[in-house]
């Protein structure tokens, strides 16, 4: 054999390497933010979801898509080494602030040092009224996303710190694409090979809760949804459209309240804001209906290790994880179940 026939055949071997090396393709989803509701508690927090689909070889990063916004995203963002700069997308479930307080300061963020672009897209409900008669608008949320910042003179000054900084603030760097969420799992975005589908949810107007699809696996979150039926008798507290668009995935992320926040707990809970909430046994039933391998509890209400959530004390002390645990085995859930706190993660891999 020729030295250069060797040489050709080493050649080959090394790029058939590489190639078997980059064809692992992984899903990676990472809670930026579990703290349940508006409170604070040893700052966690606010509510997000960062999901990251590529390459091993790039750790996950081609497409990075941001689901909710609570306070502290960037931070969290940052943990997880993603400048808020390289995301690709931003999907909001609902217009509550403990969801989306986050979005000023990453929006600004961008403007800072991203003005050139490209725009983020922005991804939400169409405008949806309330049966109170007021709008709720994720498109003038994001209009006025900087207005703060513009009223108080600050953009002014940053501007004649540098010129080449957008005019209008960060909210020239949104761009809203909004829908109009049906009980149909309706597809709402993509990139490459990625696919996110959205339905509609019941919690405040305008509510939906989105999946996540990749060659490495899918995932779904689903928000603050609950059941359409707001109180007892019912047969569960979760969403039955989240069921729906749920079917075979591989990873849940959901928001959950343990049944000690319900009536009968003696913590004062407000029993409408309770029964508005999956709590934890009725979402283990649904994983197991819908076929999910995994389970991730975000939104913890209460938090791991509070006494109180808000101003309404635990009569018998703090929960622990065992305490979520427990309550989704009690479902007869046999999959993998995370409690989440910020920066917990999950991570699918597949090899073509």
């Amino acid at each position: 054999m020729s030295r250069l026939t060797v040489s050709a055949l080493a050649f080959c071997a090394g790029l058939f390497a590489i190639t078997g090396a980059s064809a692992e393709e992984c899903l990676k989803v990472t809670l930026t933010g579990t703290q349940g509701g508006p409170p604070v508690f040893q700052g966690q927090a606010g509510a997000g979801t960062l999901v990251q689909y590529g390459s091993a070889e790039n750790q996950c990063k081609d497409v990075q898509l941001q689901f909710d916004t609570g306070r502290g995203t960037t931070q969290r963002l940052s943990q997880a080494g993603v400048p808020v700069g390289q995301l690709d997308a931003i999907f909001i479930t609902h217009l509550h602030s403990d969801h989306t307080e986050g979005l000023g300061d990453m929006m600004q963020l961008r403007w800072h040092f991203n003005s050139r672009g490209p725009k983020v897209d922005l991804v939400c409900s169409e405008e949806t009224r309330s049966p109170l008669g007021f709008a709720l608008s994720c498109e003038r949320f994001a209009a006025h996303i900087g207005d703060a910042l513009i009223k108080s003179g600050e953009m002014a000054q940053r501007l004649a710190e540098n010129n080449k900084r957008l005019p209008g603030g960060p909210a020239d760097l949104i761009e809203v694409r909004d829908f109009k969420p049906s009980d149909d799992i309706a597809e709402v975005w993509s990139k490459g090979d990625v696919r996110v589908s959205a339905i509609r949810s019941t919690h405040i107007p305008g509510h939906a809760s989105y999946r996540v699809d990749t060659p490495a696996g899918s995932v779904v979150i689903g928000g603050d949804a609950g059941n359409d039926v707001r109180t007892p008798p019912r047969a569960t507290s979760t969403s039955d459209q989240v069921e729906t668009l749920s079917q075979g995935a591989d990873i849940l992320v959901h928001s959950t309240i343990h049944p000690v926040m319900g009536p009968d707990g003696g913590t004062g809970f407000p029993p409408p804001i309770y029964f508005r909430q999956s709590n934890a046994s009725d979402l283990g039933s649904l994983a197991t209906r819908a076929g999910v391998k995994k389970l991730m509890l975000t939104h913890l209400i209460p938090p791991v290790g509070a006494a109180r959530q808000g101003p309404y004390k635990l009569p018998d002390g703090a929960l622990s994880e065992n305490d979520y645990l427990d309550a989704v085995s009690a479902s007869g859930f046999e999959g993998e179940t995370v409690v989440g706190s910020d920066l917990a993660s999950l991570t699918l891999s597949r090899t073509e």
